[in-house]
């Protein structure tokens, strides 16, 4: 995992920022690259998904552990290897597909579950770079994006999946990915990477000059806003929105925070959504982002919340969770105004959430996978 921290893909600009203009290919026709610039050093790694650097790096010598392959057969050149350990590795994303649970991370592992996460089996997946999250359309079609700029994609539920698009010329991720339907979906990335197919992904192509994004600020996360349309946001606060989903985008001049976002979430509300990022800062909007309202989030001794956000799950039932550094677990009943929390006392930073049919937990971060209760504490400990 550390060669996946620092990318080598940017030019020095003054100001200490760094940037590079995206740079795709379709891995069908083998087209190059729109540029190749060479460039000074930028962080990039799953921290604008899950992790700060900081808790990236304090678990490296866990992420970094050799996981001993259970056949020569999963150690194929290009493939995961396969492990029992893997479900203890650190993981960025999981979704309730309907049908199962899957949980992506490192080394490219794919995981899931046919029994409420009771148990759980690695997929045979073809690659081993970091996987950051993931999307399903319908309980057997999701696709999945991680570093190197990779997309896969599952016509059966996550039990086996093909490369679809990959980038080999830097190590650029691919933070986000959303589908409206079968066909149309959105990728989003480092360096302003906006990736758009209109075919099931049998084809991608490099859209980012439709946002207003001339530095070529990260892109972190993507959602759909009910009744409204698209959002992103990304580094230093950046928000872009579409309402013709995906077809023109308009960037955000006021806004709320000049710190990274690193989610966004929309409600069971009409154009009511959530964006959250360093430092505890969740902010609300019920008007498409036209204005924002923060919302305050204290720890049970009455302080300031301090741990940074990474992301977060609509559940059926229209409550929302919210996860992150320190083990925070926030929860809202009321469409995102006001939220419980609780910090597990386990402390281990958490990437991604999920809901059991029975309404308990699936968080996924570091350590693995771990069940908890519908408030985020451990089972039996509520």
């Amino acid at each position: 995992m550390g060669s996946l921290l620092i990318s080598s893909t940017a030019y020095n600009k003054k100001g200490g920022r760094y940037m590079s203009e995206p740079v795709m290919r379709r891995t069908q026709s083998g087209l190059a690259p729109n540029l190749a610039r060479k460039s000074a050093l930028r962080v990039h790694s799953p921290l604008a998904k899950a992790l700060s650097l900081c808790s990236v790096l304090s678990i490296l010598a866990f992420a970094a552990a050799p996981l001993q392959a259970e056949t020569s057969a999963a150690a194929d050149a290009g493939y995961a290897i396969e492990s029992p350990k893997a479900v203890h590795s650190l993981l960025l994303d999981v979704v309730n597909t309907g049908e199962r649970l899957v949980a992506v991370g490192d080394r490219g592992h794919i995981l899931y579950s046919n029994d409420q996460g009771q148990s759980w089996q690695q997929a045979k997946v073809p690659t081993r770079q970091m996987l950051t999250s993931l999307f399903f359309v319908d309980a057997k079609h999701g696709w999945v994006v991680g570093h190197d700029a990779q997309i896969l994609a599952t016509a059966d539920g996550g039990l086996t999946w093909t490369k679809q698009f990959e980038d080999l010329e830097r190590e650029a991720p691919l933070l986000d990915i959303w589908f409206k339907d079968l066909q149309t979906g959105y990728a989003v990335g480092a360096y302003g990477a906006l990736l758009e197919t209109n075919d099931g992904g049998q084809n991608w192509e490099d859209v980012s000059d439709r946002l207003d994004n001339e530095d070529a600020y990260h892109l972190n996360a993507i959602t759909a806003v009910k009744d409204s349309g698209l959002f992103i946001v990304g580094e230093l606060g950046q928000m872009f929105r579409s309402a013709d989903w995906g077809q023109t985008w308009e960037r955000l001049e006021d806004l709320p925070y000049e710190g990274s976002l690193f989610g966004v979430l929309g409600t069971d509300q009409p154009a009511t959504l959530l964006a959250y990022g360093l430092r505890g800062h969740l902010f609300r909007s019920t008007d498409f982002g036209d204005s924002w309202q923060q919302v305050k989030l204290n720890t049970p001794n009455n302080g300031p919340l301090e741990f940074g956000l990474a992301d977060g799950a609509l559940l059926n039932d229209g409550s929302v969770v919210v996860v992150g550094h320190g083990g925070t677990v926030l929860r809202s009943k009321d469409h995102g105004q006001t939220f419980s929390l609780i910090n597990r006392p386990d402390r281990l930073s958490l990437a991604g959430v999920t809901a059991l049919d029975n309404g308990n937990l699936i968080l996924v971060g570091q350590g693995g996978v771990h069940l908890a209760a519908s408030t985020g504490a451990d089972l039996g400990q509520q």
